[in-house]
């Protein structure tokens, strides 16, 4: 497969495709529902709730705050993850621009 060649999209279409990669990975869907139903920070017990390897939970976690979707703060020696509300409505309103393009019409095909 050959190197993307974003500088020919728009900087919209590039920022949709980060956030969409981010989140194509059932790992990263778990963790955020998980979080998402806790309605709490999260600590240790992602490891005991889906069944992954700490270092493969971490590798998911790092893609996940990288895009801003959940933020992390220190408690002791341990981070405790949440939702970063801010990014997901940015995110959630973005998704919905996408999808509203679309009128719905079957005209085609």
């Amino acid at each position: 497969m050959g190197i993307t060649k974003t500088e020919i999209f728009t900087p919209e279409q590039n920022r949709l495709a980060t956030l969409l990669k981010a989140l194509a990975h059932p790992a990263r869907i778990a963790i955020l529902q998980h979080i998402i139903r806790q309605e709490a920070c999260i600590c240790n017990d992602l490891v005991e709730e889906l069944g992954l390897a700490q270092a493969t939970i971490s590798q998911h976690l790092k893609e996940l705050k990288a895009i801003g979707i959940i933020k992390g703060t220190l408690d002791g020696t341990s981070i405790c993850y949440c939702v970063n509300s801010l990014v997901w409505n940015n995110i959630r309103k973005e998704l919905a621009g996408f999808f509203i393009e679309w009128s719905g019409t079957e005209q085609c095909c």
